[in-house]
């Protein structure tokens, strides 16, 4: 298990889903993490909840990743509650905009671009210049096999995800002289609450606690080592 004790991590869309999971695996393993959602009542608990249990420290923090404003207030209140920042965890994503692109409503179109790639540049944007004070760290985003795999009436959503890994390629180039590291974790179908669903519980999915384990198994990776990309599948898909 990975030993991240003194660091610090800020996690978006992280008040249920994939980003609560990884939250908490954070928290475990040592670090003090400040959970970012746009419902902050949602954060809070979330927060609360993770505070009782043994590991670091976390911190509730409403925030909306589409407004810049919101995510630098996220940014500096994590780094004057914590001291610092070390790990960035872009997790924050929505569905939607499904079907035929003349279809697609414009607003929806937005809601999916802004939250699940603009949200991830204000969020690299305003976490970078605090990762380098530390002399290095970490951001991981957290895309979707439908950033390589499209799949039809997904033009919002593939356009998002298939962005959003570009996006990661080439920050990592940017940023690998600097001591930090970039990665994406891109899960399959994960039983979630995504896109404001219920959990289906159909027992073939991913759980959010498998793509949370990538994401520490990442960070314990030794300073020389980089795993840039990770595709993450149910090993039985439901068949058709």
């Amino acid at each position: 298990m990975v030993d991240l004790e003194g660091k610090v991590a800020v996690v978006t869309g992280a008040s249920k889903g994939i980003g609560r999971a990884i939250a908490r695996a954070l928290c475990e393993a040592g670090a003090d993490v400040a959970l970012c959602s746009r419902d902050e009542p949602e954060a809070l608990r979330a927060a609360e909840e993770l505070a009782s249990s043994r590991g670091g420290r976390a911190l509730g923090i409403g925030a909306d990743v589409r407004r810049l404003d919101d995510v630098k207030r996220l940014i500096a209140k994590t780094t004057g509650e914590f001291g610092g920042l070390d790990i960035l965890i872009a997790n924050a994503g929505v569905g939607g905009g499904f079907g035929p692109v003349h279809e697609i409503d414009p607003e929806d179109w937005h809601r999916v671009i802004d939250t699940n790639l603009t949200g991830v540049y204000y969020c690299c944007h305003a976490a970078v210049p605090e990762l380098k004070k530390r002399g290095g760290g970490w951001i991981v985003t957290i895309g979707s096999l439908a950033g390589r795999y499209a799949f039809a009436g997904g033009t919002a959503y593939n356009a998002s995800k298939f962005g959003l890994l570009g996006f990661t390629e080439a920050l990592m180039l940017d940023l690998r002289d600097h001591g930090i590291r970039v990665s994406c974790i891109m899960p399959g179908s994960v039983d979630t609450h995504f896109n404001d669903t219920e959990s289906s519980g159909e027992s073939w999915k991913l759980a959010p606690d498998d793509v949370a384990r990538a994401v520490t198994q990442m960070l314990a990776h030794e300073d020389r080592a980089l795993p840039s990309r990770v595709e993450l599948r149910p090993s039985q898909p439901k068949r058709k």
